[in-house]
C-alpha cells in the first residue's frame, strides 16, 4: 500500500508528532511505501535543525532519521511565515508549495493527518 503523511503539530505540543514517526517507520517495517510526508502550519517547526531538547529526546533529530528513508517536504510559506530558513532545516527534509502536497495525496492509495 502506497501512504502519504501530513503532519500539522509542533514538537513537544501534543503527541502527534511522536504518533506520526511510529506510524511512518511500522508502515515501512510492514513493507508499506510512504510516498511522502508533509509538514503544514507548526508541523513545520519539526524541520528545524536547530531544535535542542536538554534531557529529552531530539524529535528534529528522529525527524531527520525519517527523512534519510522518506520524502519529507515543508510547506514553503508556513517556514516564512515562522522564521525557518532553508539553511535551518534538518538533512534530508526540503521545502516546497501545495504542489508538492497534492501529488503526494494523488500517489498515495491512503492520506493519514496528524493533528488539527
Amino acid at each position: 500500500m502506497r501512504l502519504g503523511v501530513l503532519l500539522l503539530d509542533s514538537p513537544y505540543q501534543t503527541q502527534d508528532m511522536d504518533s506520526c514517526i511510529h506510524f511512518v517507520e511500522a508502515a515501512l517495517r510492514k513493507g508499506h511505501e510512504v510516498v511522502g510526508v508533509f509538514l503544514l502550519m507548526d508541523g513545520l517547526y519539526a524541520l528545524n535543525s536547530k531544535i535542542m531538547a536538554p534531557g529529552d529526546r531530539n524529535l528534529a533529530e528522529e525527524m531527520a532519521a525519517l527523512a534519510s528513508r522518506v520524502r519529507v517536504v515543508g510547506c514553503g510559506t508556513c517556514a516564512r511565515f515562522r522564521g525557518v530558513v532553508k539553511a535551518d532545516l534538518i538533512k534530508g527534509a526540503s521545502l516546497g508549495g501545495l504542489g508538492e502536497l497534492v501529488e503526494i495525496v494523488e500517489a498515495s492509495d491512503r492520506f493519514v493527518t496528524f493533528g488539527g
